[in-house]
């Protein structure tokens, strides 16, 4: 029996899960880390907080299945993507706080290249928008605003990366520099269709070739975890931004097969083959992965404030305790009572691109209640990924047949059903929801030669259960026209008058 260890490096939490050549769960380990909010619209992280959080999980979950790393055919790795650390090459110290995916600093910036007209060429050939969710702007910002970076950068003494680049620089001691083809595609600065760094777009960004890391496949042998750490000798065999590994973990492998993610944000994305699909309904053109000298694409949809909103419930409002209360509370009322949330937190993602965006409750009376309130916030999150898939549909000519879903809000039986309900197309939750840290363990699982072929990965899905449409395609309708007048009130909400 052989055995991989996914390390799932999220927004929130790093986790660590064992899984068996079956694709079964066999142990998990999770811990959260510090969200750091040092001005509105700001998030970072501590790199080195997330390192420590990431290998005492990873030490747990093998301590916990009863392993040694010898038992270990290969570690996966999937991370949050566009969160940037840089660090100092001969220290390993990170110069700043690493810069989270949600962080919108970087919204007049993106602005400016806008007006100077940088816009096509950049969505050429990233297959990007122009907007501060996206790593360039980031990196860009670091070099100028810490002292002395931008002259450390241009003589080499710094080293730069999304976090899979941080974890794999500490896992193996500093000796490896890389990223894969997935997250590489998430930073503006690579060129999709030649699958390098572009000068045209470092130029752009004022991002130096020298701090950024080799793009490698997917899958392959990068290397081992260093002597000095717990886990060493164990080969590191998959990377994949954790959107990317939760569609391989979805065996989402022929064109046009569909999932979505619901995290802190919904991920939906379609594999559309060799195919780059440029999009004309603002989604995102990117690669999925690439293994051997085969890169293959997809198109994505994302939404900033998916499962996040619940914790707001929590945490802000303190209307619930737990968060997997919230399906309860919902579903002591019929409906919403004509409440409308719309969770733009930190701006709205996919299909409307508007970082000035902002939170917004419509449609309160004096007979609102907390229950009303949880109810819309549920709504929230499948009335926007429903926009992804209208979008998704008319960029690919083909009307979506099923959505495949997981994370942690996938289990919520009243979201997946209203999902199914404005979507009018059915929802199938697989046995394994964990299927991101499976998409991470797959790709590890076969350059370390544990499936011969994604053919034999493809047998290991299963259905845990299957929802329905239960209303007519016009109740849907009147849902999304609601919801849509929802939204247009919240759009640039921040902008300066």
């Amino acid at each position: 029996m052989a055995f991989l260890l996914a390390l799932d490096q999220g927004t929130t939490s790093s986790r660590a899960i064992v899984f068996s050549e079956s694709g079964e769960t066999v142990a998990v380990a999770q811990r959260e880390f510090k969200q750091n909010f040092p001005q509105p619209g700001w998030v970072e992280h501590d790199p080195e907080e997330i390192w420590t959080s990431q290998i005492s999980v990873a030490e747990e979950a093998i301590a916990t299945a009863g392993l040694k790393p010898a038992d270990v055919a290969a570690i996966g790795i999937t991370n949050q993507r566009e969160t940037i650390v840089i660090w100092d090459r001969k220290t390993g110290q990170p110069i700043h706080p690493a810069i989270v995916w949600q962080d919108r600093r970087t919204s007049a910036v993106c602005d400016r290249l806008r007006a100077d007209g940088c816009e096509t060429m950049v969505r050429k050939k990233t297959g990007l928008l122009l907007d501060p969710y996206f790593s360039g702007t980031k990196i860009a910002w670091l070099l100028e605003h810490v002292a002395g970076a931008r002259e450390a950068a241009e003589a080499g003494r710094l080293a730069c990366g999304t976090i899979d680049t941080w974890l794999v620089h500490k896992l193996t001691g500093g000796k490896l520099h890389i990223t894969d083809a997935s997250n590489a595609s998430r930073t503006l600065l690579m060129n999709i269709h030649t699958g390098d760094w572009d000068d045209e777009l470092l130029d752009c960004f004022g991002v130096p070739r020298s701090i950024l890391p080799e793009i490698r496949p997917s899958s392959e042998i990068y290397g081992e975890v260093a002597n000095s750490l717990p886990l060493a000798g164990i080969p590191i065999g998959g990377i994949a931004g954790d959107q990317q590994a939760a569609l391989f973990g979805q065996t989402c492998f022929a064109r046009g097969s569909t999932k979505n993610t619901y995290g802190t944000g919904c991920f939906m994305l379609m594999n559309t083959g060799e195919e780059a699909i440029e999009s004309k309904n603002k989604l995102l053109t990117t690669i999925a992965w690439r293994i051997g000298d085969k890169t293959e694409y997809a198109l994505e949809g994302s939404v900033f404030i998916g499962g996040a909103v619940v914790g707001w419930l929590r945490d802000g409002l303190g209307i619930i305790k737990q968060s997997s209360e919230i399906e309860a509370m919902a579903s002591s009322v019929p409906d919403s009572g004509g409440v409308f949330m719309v969770p733009a937190f930190t701006g709205l993602g996919a299909p409307h691109w508007d970082p000035y965006a902002r939170g917004a409750i419509l449609g309160i009376t004096r007979g609102t209640t907390s229950a009303h309130l949880a109810r819309a916030a549920l709504e929230s999150i499948a009335l926007q990924v429903a926009d992804l898939s209208y979008a998704m549909s008319a960029d690919s000519g083909a009307a979506l047949p099923e959505m495949r879903v997981d994370g942690g809000a996938s289990v919520n039986n009243l979201l997946m059903q209203f999902q199914a309900d404005v979507l009018q197309s059915p929802v199938v939750r697989p046995t394994v929801t964990e299927t991101t840290a499976l998409g991470a363990a797959y790709l590890a699982g076969l350059a370390a030669g544990v499936w011969p072929n994604r053919e034999a990965i493809s047998a290991q899905w299963s259905i845990e259960q299957r929802f329905e449409p239960s209303i007519s395609a016009d109740q849907a309708a009147q849902w999304q026209t609601q919801w849509h007048r929802a939204v247009e009130r919240s759009l640039g909400w921040a902008r300066e008058q």
